[in-house]
């Protein structure tokens, strides 16, 4: 009989779990109450909607409010005590494989691109993608050499694939630019000891937030200092510095020139959008580990990306997106374009702002950059030089 009773119990059980409707907060890797959240996000620091009249007081405090929330950067160098490891002889410029002292913490190898001549030279700094491609960074923009086969190939056809098999540092340096591309932390030679592991980019996030530090954060802080680095070198025209950058490097590249006023001029490759439209049910979101790299604690609940590239105006922008962009839904890219668009009204200066969107997908074309060449040459360059074209 208790065996009876045991059986029943066990059974009626079972068919009361079957029947049950299953209990759960997270859908798609988001919380339930995802809307709600959307729905408080007011971007009360956005020009517009703060209380801030004055345009260059707004300023100040806009990027206040994001250095704040980039936590505590890396202690600046006390000294570059720059060294040139080698040199690569190219037509019209050379490319040094340099290093040099990028924080008080860490001594950093990039590539330096000089064009032939006398200078001083107009400069930009090139900041590389993302990409879920960690074995290679400054790789990315400028062609390596005294590399491994397996590195030069790997390079090559990044180039091919992302940017139309152009090596745009190359191409800026063939028409008479300084450039320059470092590793951004956990790419290429400052990648991880055990190698490259997609996953241990969140490991990386979450132990510099324990340590008060954040990861995007330092990103961009060394992007500063990058520029800081370029300017003091004696063959650049400090006053005609600019940026450039696709996909997480175009990200990079209007924090940078929101963030830095020895930045003149900035270009921007397929990355804007309105977080509405980034966090959408309905949108293709990530595993959630590559966002870590261009994550910056509690700044959405004070400006959204396109405000937070809004405190480069009025300095000349570029920003270019493609129309079926699947990591940019369009609609958003346009909401965003439009938010920047009002705020270079607003000073009178539309008519430094580009924003146009190329019928392509995530890619950097040959022809998008020419535009971006020529965009430079009318912000940057002092006069009208004679472009030689590309070899690469």
């Amino acid at each position: 009989m208790r065996k009876y009773l045991s059986l029943l119990i066990f059974f009626s059980a079972l068919a009361s779990a079957q029947t049950a409707p299953q209990r759960y907060e997270i859908n798609k890797e988001m919380p339930l109450y995802l809307d709600r959240i959307k729905e408080s996000l007011t971007y009360p620091l956005a020009w517009g909607n703060s209380e801030i009249t004055d345009y260059q007081l707004w300023q100040q405090m806009a990027r206040e409010k994001v250095f704040e929330c980039m936590l505590v950067p890396p202690p600046p160098s006390s000294s570059y005590d720059m060294t040139v490891i080698s040199t690569d002889k190219r037509e019209g410029y050379r490319v040094e494989y340099i290093e040099f002292n990028i924080s008080d913490y860490s001594r950093v190898p990039a590539y330096l691109a000089i064009p032939d001549g006398k200078g001083p030279f107009p400069a930009v700094v090139m900041l590389h993608d993302h990409g879920a491609k960690f074995s290679i960074g400054k790789e990315k923009m400028i062609r390596p050499f005294g590399v491994s086969d397996d590195v030069l190939a790997e390079s090559d056809k990044w180039a091919e694939q992302c940017y139309d098999s152009q090596y745009v540092g190359d191409y800026l340096a063939q028409n008479g630019y300084v450039v320059i591309s470092v590793d951004a932390l956990f790419w290429g030679e400052r990648g991880r000891k055990e190698g490259v592991n997609y996953d241990m980019q969140q490991a990386l996030a979450c132990n510099m937030e324990m340590l008060g530090r954040s990861w995007s954060g330092t990103i961009t802080y060394e992007d500063i200092y990058t520029v800081d680095f370029l300017e003091s070198l004696k063959f650049v025209d400090k006053s005609r510095i600019g940026c450039f950058g696709f996909s997480m490097g175009g990200y990079r590249s209007w924090m940078l020139a929101a963030l830095s006023d020895k930045v003149k001029a900035g270009a921007v490759a397929c990355w804007m959008i309105t977080t509405d439209a980034q966090l959408a049910w309905d949108a293709r979101t990530s595993k959630g580990a590559s966002a870590f790299s261009m994550l910056l604690p509690g700044v959405r609940n004070y400006l959204d990306y396109p405000h937070i590239a809004s405190i480069a105006c009025p300095k000349p922008m570029l920003f270019y997106a493609g129309a079926t962009d699947k990591l940019f839904p369009i609609d958003g890219v346009k909401d965003a374009f439009g938010t920047i668009t009002r705020v270079w009204e607003s000073q009178e200066a539309e008519s430094r702002l580009q924003t146009r969107i190329w019928d392509l997908p995530h890619f950097c074309s040959k022809p998008m950059q020419q535009e971006i060449l020529e965009f430079f040459d009318k912000n940057l360059s002092k006069s009208k030089h004679k472009k030689r074209g590309s070899k690469n």
